[in-house]
């Protein structure tokens, strides 16, 4: 299969970017998307020229770090990231537009390379949980109903790749923070500090510069992990209680 790329080349943060044409030849319908970026490097790197930066590191849809937007959808078409894209999607001969986020949290390191460590900082500031020291209970002690169980297994799956809030018209990412706030907050192990971690790490959210949720689910139409929209309200009720709770001065 032969295909015609529109790619985002910018060599530094400081410096201005520019789409470039690239013809990407004899490709396998049964590459990944990033399959196919390595053979057109294969081909820079044989003439001498400067390759493609692109991140990624699993390769198995779970990582996240392949944050690019292809034909105008964070991670590709279709559900998984953007490795789990194969050619096979395209038609031959089709014209490929590959970019970056566009987030300002996200800021771009080069070419298809975003700094999504905000996201890191978000996670940080949710602080540990606190758990009992000594010997392992045994698991039946803590009974949970399974749908609870399922919810916070929903929840859990986020890989944290930003698709979300690349995806969002406010660059929010409330999916991705409504995500670890409730698979958290559904289980015993996550109560102690329930309401801190869901006021601190709103708070981190404006001090990174996202934007507010206004309820497009276009985070949810895009998620490679299908995490439901579901995780935003719970988020804005976990907030509002930690607010609460921190406004008449009690203990959390």
């Amino acid at each position: 299969m032969h295909f015609h790329l529109r790619l985002w080349k910018q060599d530094s943060i400081a410096s201005k970017g520019r789409f470039v044409e690239i013809d990407a030849q004899e490709i396998p319908s049964e590459c990944s998307f990033l399959e196919m970026l390595d053979i057109v490097n294969n081909r820079f790197i044989a003439e001498g020229q400067e390759p493609i930066a692109f991140e990624s590191d699993c390769r198995e849809g779970i990582c996240g770090t392949c944050s690019m937007v292809i034909n105008g959808v964070p991670q590709g078409p279709g559900r998984g990231a953007a490795c789990q894209v194969y050619m096979r999607k395209f038609q031959n001969g089709q014209t490929i537009t590959v970019e970056p986020y566009r987030v300002d949290a996200f800021p771009i390191v080069k070419d298809l390379v975003v700094n999504r460590s905000a996201y890191d900082r978000i996670i940080r500031s949710g602080g540990f949980i606190s758990e009992h020291t000594g010997g392992a209970p045994d698991a039946s002690t803590s009974l949970i109903p399974k749908p609870v169980a399922d919810a916070a297994m929903d929840a859990a799956a986020c890989i944290g790749c930003g698709a979300c809030a690349a995806a969002c018209p406010n660059s929010s990412p409330m999916l991705f923070v409504g995500a670890k706030v409730t698979h958290l907050g559904l289980l015993p192990q996550g109560q102690a500090e329930r309401k801190s971690r869901a006021r601190n790490m709103v708070r981190t959210i404006q001090e990174e510069g996202f934007g507010n949720c206004s309820n497009y689910y276009a985070c949810e139409a895009v998620c490679p992990a299908n995490v439901p929209a579901s995780v935003i309200a719970m988020l804005n009720r976990e907030y509002i209680r930690g607010e609460v709770s921190e406004a008449v001065g009690a203990i959390d």
